[in-house]
């Protein structure tokens, strides 16, 4: 049987730490070396991004997070559209070795008004 995207994103919550938004502002305000990993295609995060957020989309992740993050321990939230390629995100980030992993799984709306 084929897997869909819903059942590949549901896999990979149950491997994951996801989070709200307050609880990822908190996380995010309480670790100064935080990463915010923007994982939504360029021209996306060309029309609007968060403040201090690196856009790293999902595709790439694998190839150019190291530039952003070298040490396993880094905090790191992943966030998208809506949630579903940040848990996908996270749950590859982790995969590759990286220990502090959270998925914000809210509507991009919502963590840019907490965000900026």
């Amino acid at each position: 049987m084929l897997k869909t995207a819903d059942d590949m994103i549901r896999d990979a919550q149950q491997h994951i730490e996801c989070v709200d938004v307050a609880t990822a502002k908190k996380i995010y305000d309480e670790n100064p070396d935080a990463v915010i990993v923007d994982v939504r295609e360029a021209h996306s995060a060309g029309e609007s991004k968060l403040l201090g957020s690196v856009n790293i989309s999902r595709g790439l992740l694998e190839m150019k997070v190291h530039q952003v993050c070298p040490q396993a321990s880094t905090v790191i939230l992943t966030h998208c559209g809506g949630g579903g390629r940040a848990s996908l995100a996270a749950h590859t980030l982790q995969q590759i070795g990286y220990q502090n992993v959270y998925a914000i799984t809210a509507p991009f709306e919502e963590i840019k008004k907490t965000f900026g």
